[in-house]
């Protein structure tokens, strides 16, 4: 099956109950009641497959992602996932030093799951990407208990991310040691998943036989149908614009935006406006580069997440960009959020990405290069003058999230694919 064509793989024989609750234990570095965004799709996912019957096991550390303090206590129960934290220095993950750190104290003590008695073994070892190099912990569980079976959810990939921030020279002493490292990780593994057939074909390079599955994140929020803008909001964030387009959320290193900017110049004075409501390492960069005369530019509050539902429908278009060189290395999770929300994606990256192709087989919006800049803006144009057009491709967008992307249908595959290892 191919991710690009036919969406999220669904395999395994059907999620009929085993004889008994089939233990799982999922490691990931931050978990409930943390609001990083991945931390609250793991903890979604252990507390979904717990009502489907698993027995599930969360082991994650005691600190938060974005905060000072304790994410609770050792041990705790909650939504019948039991959640085991472990300790570790408060060391920041901003910090390079620390960020690696972290991830060998976390992979150490990860480790040690393999040293417990048979009936507290789990039967599926579930492993994210956070912190970096989390898969180091397959190699050595596979290693002294063989009949666990390992699981690994890829949201990012490392070493890959380091060279695309340019810390890392590719062919570098540490890079080849990691990348080796890794190729025994991977081949530990009895499944991989990944986010789209970009990030499969990144990962193809480590040769791993395993079961290999695209199964991309679902939106945080999932409204009952498409979303619809309050219009003292978008006067307020907007004034009065024909057509609004918006970009929300982090805007980091992987991000670009000069697309945007030449998209908004060429639409000057047609009453189609940007917004951008940004926080992350490039957010300053994109506001230095926003001149006098990008009227049609706006820099809008970034809003917490009871108020993100609103903030975002107030928008027709979302905008979504992935730099040159991180393809297949990230998948940007907005995405899934903005065709939830019934919303078309104006998407910059490169065709080669998973984006760009459920973009052109699903007809989800655009996608935007240079070259592209003055048909797209044409496209936008007669798109702010068809009303009933827009309001059919929001439908559209609503109706393939919710056959190809959704929580449940996720959850499903998973739920399939796990049951399938045990039998």
């Amino acid at each position: 099956m191919s991710a690009a064509t036919d969406g999220p793989a669904v395999g395994g024989p059907g999620a009929a109950a085993l004889p008994d609750r089939p233990r799982l234990t999922i490691l990931y570095h931050f978990f409930h009641p943390d609001d990083v965004v991945s931390s609250e799709l793991f903890s979604g996912l252990a507390a979904d497959l717990a009502a489907r019957g698993w027995d599930v096991e969360a082991v994650t550390s005691n600190r938060l992602c974005h905060a000072d303090g304790s994410a609770g206590p050792p041990r705790q129960t909650w939504q019948d996932v039991r959640i085991r934290r472990v300790w570790r220095p408060g060391l920041r993950q901003a910090s390079g030093k620390g960020r690696i750190l972290n991830a060998l104290w976390m992979i150490g003590a990860w480790s040690l799951i393999a040293f417990r008695r048979p009936r507290r073994l789990p039967q599926v070892l579930f492993i994210g990407t956070d912190p970096v190099l989390s898969l180091l912990t397959a190699a050595v569980v596979k290693t002294l208990r063989p009949e666990v079976k390992i699981v690994h959810w890829a949201y990012d990939l490392y070493p890959e991310a380091a060279v695309a921030d340019g810390l890392l020279q590719p062919q570098s002493g540490p890079v080849r040691l990691l990348q080796r490292l890794l190729r025994r990780a991977y081949g530990s593994c009895d499944l991989v998943a990944d986010l789209g057939s970009c990030m499969r074909e990144r990962l193809e390079a480590y040769g791993h036989k395993c079961r290999k599955i695209t199964l991309p994140p679902w939106a945080l929020a999932e409204p009952p149908a498409v979303a619809t803008a309050d219009p003292e909001l978008r006067q307020r964030l907007f004034g009065p614009a024909r057509l609004t387009l918006l970009y929300s959320g982090n805007f980091g290193r992987a991000h670009e935006y000069a697309e945007f900017l030449a998209l908004a110049r060429q639409l000057r004075d047609t009453g189609i406006v940007l917004g951008f409501a940004v926080r992350g390492n490039r957010a300053a960069e994109l506001t230095a580069a926003v001149t006098p005369e990008d009227t049609n530019v706006r820099f809008l509050p970034f809003v917490p997440e009871s108020e993100l539902a609103q903030h975002l429908a107030a928008a027709d278009v979302h905008l979504v960009s992935l730099r040159q060189h991180w393809t297949g290395i990230v998948v940007p999770s907005k995405f899934f959020g903005s065709l939830a929300s019934g919303r078309p994606v104006l998407f910059a990256g490169e065709a080669s990405s998973c984006l760009a192709r459920w973009i052109a087989d699903y007809d989800l919006g655009w996608r935007l290069d240079m070259a592209r800049v003055p048909a797209v803006a044409a496209d936008l144009l007669r798109l702010a003058d068809t009303p009933a057009d827009l309001r059919r491709r929001q439908q559209h967008c609503f109706d393939v999230y919710h056959a190809h992307f959704s929580r449940t249908r996720v959850v499903t595959a998973f739920d399939q694919e796990l049951r399938a290892l045990l039998r």
